[in-house]
């Protein structure tokens, strides 16, 4: 019975986390990524290193074309019109009460 409790209780996360080792191994190499040390970090960092892995595999794939808020295209509720040119004008480096530019006094 202590066998099977410890093949459980130990077994079982190893065989989880060597599983997510070797997932990071053989999609590293797809994804034009070192598979080695996605393995090691996912084998060695446990599920943090897994998931630290899956969101940098994500980011390499971003592509801004595909992005529909990369350029701003986005609808602002009439209520929050205020705070979007608020914060257009923080963007352009204007004083929010003047409305002038960050240079001029």
């Amino acid at each position: 019975m202590d066998a099977l409790v410890g093949a459980i209780l130990i077994g079982l996360p190893a065989l989880w986390l060597v599983a997510m080792a070797a997932y990071a191994y053989r999609d590293a190499a797809r994804h034009g990524m070192n598979p080695r040390k996605w393995a090691a970090i996912s084998l060695v960092v446990p599920f943090f290193g897994f998931f630290a892995y899956l969101f940098e595999r994500d980011e390499r794939d971003y592509d801004p074309r595909e992005d529909p808020y990369a350029r701003g295209a986005y609808n602002v509720h009439e209520t929050r019109g205020d705070d979007a040119k608020a914060e257009q004008a923080s963007r352009e480096g204007r004083d929010r009460r003047t409305g002038r530019n960050d240079g001029q006094a």
